[in-house]
């Protein structure tokens, strides 16, 4: 039975090998590299930080959030990243570790969650959309992949978007 809770550090190497398998994947992120636990852990809200664990308490996967900008106006919006081990995809997991973040930002005031997914990533798609995420717009040949199977080509993301109802904005 899987089962969320907040992210330890103690839980760093099982999320960064989940993040180093997204990254070498190539159509989860832009990243290259991970990061130390140190940059990870300053750069993500305590309130969004979760992962999805079995019985046996190991890591299948990981959701966190970090804020959008340090501007005062933008407090309430965070963007998000969620990932699940190779091995525990297509079980529910994303959707759960999705739900839960959403739980969490909503308990903690954020007004806004958003996050950019690749165009060809459509199960990232159907999931953001199944949790009542929008797609706002769609950024053009962004950035190049350097890692995965789409090395070197320019790649476009959509920008996606969840409004709180119970924050009001």
């Amino acid at each position: 039975m899987t089962r969320l809770r907040p992210m330890t550090a103690g839980d760093w190497p099982d999320v960064e090998a989940i993040f180093a398998a997204g990254i070498a994947g190539g159509e989860a992120t832009f990243e290259t590299d991970t990061p130390s636990w140190r940059r990870f852990d300053a750069g993500r809200i305590r309130e969004a930080r979760l992962v999805a664990v079995d019985d046996m308490d190991t890591v299948l996967g990981w959701a966190a959030a970090s804020p959008v900008s340090t501007r005062d106006a933008y407090r309430g919006v965070i963007e998000h990243s969620v990932y699940v081990a190779p091995a525990h995809q297509g079980r529910g997991i994303g959707r759960a570790l999705l739900t839960g973040l959403v739980q969490s930002a909503d308990d903690a005031g954020y007004w806004m969650i958003q996050s950019s997914i690749f165009a060809e990533n459509t199960s990232s798609l159907r999931l953001h959309e199944s949790a009542g995420f929008r797609t706002v717009g769609r950024r053009e040949k962004i950035a190049r992949s350097l890692r995965g199977p789409r090395a070197g080509q320019w790649r476009d993301t959509l920008l996606v978007e969840r409004r709180s109802l119970r924050n009001g904005r």
